[in-house]
């Protein structure tokens, strides 16, 4: 049987595939990153159909959404799932109903395929190991629209759950710039 390499690293690839493990530790908090399709700029534009794909997830899965940025072709959610093993549900859940209830030009009918469809076909998670995590990725929520050079201030990104953590007093009004961001600058979870 002959061999050929990119016979064999497209095994090794779908092996990989088949062989990842999410991990589930009951009561934590859940990091995710979901992407559209090629970076599609399609969320902001149908916000208020992403709105109601969290609020159709909420009737099926208990989970606190605890923050939470929206940009144009990606967002970031720290969730707590009551039942952590719901958080793959809760994603497949979101996608499912924005998929199903957007029309878009140039955009094939809902799919998981990689190369069509609106979202790609994974998704990043992280599970916060401890508090000083916790704040590194709130952190990195909050920012994130100002790392994409699409405000230039924190506050400013209005489809993001920072003004909601300053008016409890989580945050500065004017946090974000300055020594704020240092250790910001370091990190990318996309």
């Amino acid at each position: 049987m002959k061999y050929s390499r990119s016979g064999f690293l497209a095994r090794r690839h779908k092996a990989n595939e088949l062989n990842y493990k999410r991990l589930f530790i009951p009561d934590s908090y859940v990091f995710l990153t979901v992407v559209t399709n090629n970076r599609r700029k399609i969320l902001i534009k149908n916000i208020e159909i992403l709105r109601a794909a969290f609020k159709n997830a909420k009737k099926y899965f208990n989970f606190e959404a605890i923050a939470i940025v929206i940009l144009p072709d990606h967002f970031h959610l720290l969730v707590k799932p009551e039942n952590i093993k719901d958080y793959p549900k809760i994603i497949t859940s979101i996608k499912y109903y924005f998929s199903k209830n957007i029309t878009v030009v140039g955009l094939e009918s809902p799919t998981y395929d990689r190369n069509k469809g609106i979202w790609q076909r994974r998704y990043n998670e992280h599970t916060i190991r401890d508090e000083n995590d916790l704040h590194r990725h709130l952190d990195y929520i909050h920012y994130n629209p100002v790392k994409h050079a699409l405000v230039q201030k924190v506050k400013d990104w209005e489809f993001s759950s920072f003004n909601k953590f300053v008016k409890t007093n989580n945050y500065e009004a004017d946090w974000g710039v300055g020594k704020d961001i240092e250790k910001i600058k370091e990190l990318n979870y996309e």
